[in-house]
Protein backbone atom coordinates (compact mmCIF):
# COMPACT_ATOMS: atom_id res chain seq x y z
CA UNK A 1 0.00 0.00 0.00
CA UNK A 2 2.85 2.50 0.79
CA UNK A 3 4.38 2.03 -2.89
CA UNK A 4 1.02 3.54 -3.90
CA UNK A 5 1.79 6.97 -2.21
CA UNK A 6 4.92 8.04 -4.87
CA UNK A 7 2.54 7.11 -7.44
CA UNK A 8 -0.25 9.46 -6.44
CA UNK A 9 -1.12 12.71 -8.36
CA UNK A 10 -4.05 13.44 -5.50
CA UNK A 11 -1.09 13.02 -2.73
CA UNK A 12 -1.81 15.40 0.74
CA UNK A 13 1.22 15.25 3.37
CA UNK A 14 0.02 16.65 6.60
CA UNK A 15 -2.54 16.95 9.04
CA UNK A 16 -3.92 20.17 8.33
CA UNK A 17 -4.46 20.08 4.96
CA UNK A 18 -5.57 16.38 5.49
CA UNK A 19 -8.05 17.21 7.70
CA UNK A 20 -9.36 19.46 5.31
CA UNK A 21 -9.86 17.07 2.17
CA UNK A 22 -11.54 14.82 4.94
CA UNK A 23 -13.96 17.29 5.87
CA UNK A 24 -14.48 18.16 2.47
CA UNK A 25 -15.47 14.61 1.27
CA UNK A 26 -12.37 14.87 -1.28
CA UNK A 27 -9.94 12.17 0.98
CA UNK A 28 -9.90 8.40 0.07
CA UNK A 29 -7.26 7.10 2.50
CA UNK A 30 -5.60 8.64 5.02
CA UNK A 31 -2.50 6.88 6.49
CA UNK A 32 -0.93 7.47 9.78
CA UNK A 33 2.36 6.94 11.05
CA UNK A 34 1.80 4.77 14.37
CA UNK A 35 4.61 6.66 16.15
CA UNK A 36 3.44 10.03 15.63
CA UNK A 37 2.91 11.90 18.26
CA UNK A 38 -1.41 10.98 19.73
CA UNK A 39 -1.95 15.04 19.92
CA UNK A 40 -1.02 15.38 16.09
CA UNK A 41 -3.11 12.61 14.78
CA UNK A 42 -6.02 12.49 16.96
CA UNK A 43 -8.21 14.85 15.04
CA UNK A 44 -7.40 13.55 11.72
CA UNK A 45 -7.87 10.03 12.58
CA UNK A 46 -11.23 10.77 14.51
CA UNK A 47 -12.49 12.70 11.27
CA UNK A 48 -11.45 9.76 9.00
CA UNK A 49 -13.45 7.30 11.34
CA UNK A 50 -16.73 9.54 10.73
CA UNK A 51 -15.88 9.64 7.11
CA UNK A 52 -15.75 5.97 6.81
CA UNK A 53 -12.45 6.41 4.82
CA UNK A 54 -10.03 3.60 4.34
CA UNK A 55 -7.19 3.94 7.21
CA UNK A 56 -3.86 2.65 6.66
CA UNK A 57 -1.20 2.58 9.64
CA UNK A 58 2.24 2.90 8.88
CA UNK A 59 5.09 1.31 11.25
CA UNK A 60 7.05 5.24 11.32
CA UNK A 61 6.52 8.63 10.12
CA UNK A 62 10.06 8.28 8.54
CA UNK A 63 8.77 5.30 6.32
CA UNK A 64 5.91 7.47 5.58
CA UNK A 65 7.32 10.54 4.43
CA UNK A 66 9.96 7.85 2.00
CA UNK A 67 6.87 6.68 0.55
CA UNK A 68 5.44 10.00 0.10
CA UNK A 69 8.46 10.69 -1.35
CA UNK A 70 9.85 13.87 0.97
CA UNK A 71 13.34 13.85 2.79
CA UNK A 72 11.70 14.41 6.16
CA UNK A 73 9.03 12.39 8.36
CA UNK A 74 5.52 12.61 7.67
CA UNK A 75 2.80 12.38 10.61
CA UNK A 76 -0.20 11.61 7.94
CA UNK A 77 -0.81 11.57 4.35
CA UNK A 78 -4.39 11.27 2.18
CA UNK A 79 -5.22 10.06 -0.89
CA UNK A 80 -7.86 12.15 -2.64
CA UNK A 81 -10.66 10.56 -4.60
Amino acid sequence: MLDELKKQNKLIVGSKQGLKAIREDRAQTLFIAKDAERHVTRTIEEAGKEAQIQIVYVESMKKLGKACGIEVGAATAVILK
